[in-house]
């Protein structure tokens, strides 16, 4: 059974299908948007080896060229050379064709091919698969395509909307702990922007969810492509500041990400990170009570994100942080939580309460 997610966007409205084995049926979906019949996934070795071969043999059943294109695994994929290496792959093999791009893998596939996708011959069709949970809750999801620069992370970037977002929640049994952790942390940003319910069932349910149980996945898929198709649609390039909301915990955690080279954490962990600094500013600037601060943390603890930052130094952060996009002339920019499901983007913060709040956590 497939469960569509419209994303009503004026004028590149998509779906996202969510379902538990549906994979295979891909092929057809696609088939319906008449986007052209040879397919380029984007890839790499180890996602190829679980699903992608499955893929490839279900397009092929249905008529359709794959030419299949694997990049290294991790972070650092997503950079410019290896964005070049791709459109000089892509330009070779798109003679007489046809092509739409397939991005298969996690957070860091989904935007370098959607960037790749952006930027060859001016935009050419993209399908985002995500294969983990944090993808498919989140990064997959709203067209925010981009690579990193040795100054910051998603520096170079596009908005450009996928055609389609189907999201497999059985790929999700292939993922190690680190992996659901990592998608964990994106969820509870959502409970805390804007669904107390979902806060609470996280709560309640945060064991099951780290032992992969079917059921609280797919609901937690489910629930949280919503509330970000939502979003997306009332505000798809982030003009009326209503798309800010998303960044909670992300202004630090971005920065704890570089400053640990993007080895040191995954995203999920470095924003579970970013968002008890988030928290700790709210609550210093007296928007957020005491105890929803705790809940906050505690639930943190409770799917498995780290406690503090370590191996990276405050200056390095604070420096870091300068770069963010949500930053402009000197004046920084945060969202801070209300109370959970409630949040509110304040600006020039006094750098001492940044310092204070991140040193909380060193």
């Amino acid at each position: 059974m497939i469960f569509k997610i419209p994303v009503k966007l004026k004028d590149n409205p998509y779906a996202i299908a969510v379902g538990h084995g549906i994979l295979g049926r891909l092929p057809g979906l696609v088939g319906a948007l008449k986007l052209g019949r040879d397919a380029v996934v984007i890839s790499h070795g180890r996602i190829q080896r679980l699903h992608g071969r499955q893929l490839s043999a279900a397009f092929a059943k249905a008529g359709y060229t794959v030419k299949v294109l694997n990049v290294p695994q991790g972070e650092k994929s997503k950079s410019a050379s290896c964005a070049m290496d791709l459109l000089k792959k892509i330009s070779a093999y798109d003679v007489d064709k046809k092509i739409f791009i397939v991005a298969l893998g996690g957070g860091v596939i989904g935007d370098l091919a959607g960037f790749t996708a952006a930027i060859y011959k001016r935009g050419v069709p993209c399908i985002q698969v995500p294969t983990t949970l944090l993808a498919q809750i989140d990064s997959a999801i709203g067209g925010k395509t981009a690579i990193d620069l040795p100054t910051g992370k998603n520096l170079a970037g596009a908005f450009y909307q996928p055609c389609l977002v189907l999201a497999d929640t059985a790929v999700l049994k292939t993922l190690d702990r680190r992996q659901v952790r990592n998608g964990l942390a994106e969820a509870v940003k959502y409970g805390i922007i804007g669904d107390p319910k979902l806060f609470s069932f996280i709560e309640a349910h945060s064991p099951k969810l780290l032992k992969g149980d079917v059921k609280s996945l797919d609901f937690i898929v489910r629930r949280c492509a919503a509330i970000k198709a939502g979003i997306v649609a009332a505000d798809e390039k982030e003009t009326r500041g209503l798309r800010t909301v998303l960044n909670f915990g992300h202004t630090v955690g971005h920065a704890i990400e570089a400053a640990g080279s993007y080895g040191r954490y995954h995203h999920g962990e470095a924003v579970g990170l970013g968002m008890r600094v988030a928290g700790r500013i709210s609550a210093a600037m007296g928007l957020l009570p005491a105890e929803d601060e705790l809940r906050i943390n505690r639930l943190i603890t409770a799917v498995g994100l780290p406690q503090r930052i370590t191996g990276v130094g405050l200056a390095r952060v604070m420096a870091l942080m300068q770069h963010d996009k949500k930053f402009s002339a000197g004046h920084n920019r945060f969202v801070l939580a209300r109370k959970i499901g409630r949040v509110t983007v304040v600006s020039d913060i006094p750098s001492g309460i940044i310092t204070q709040s991140i040193r909380a956590y060193l």
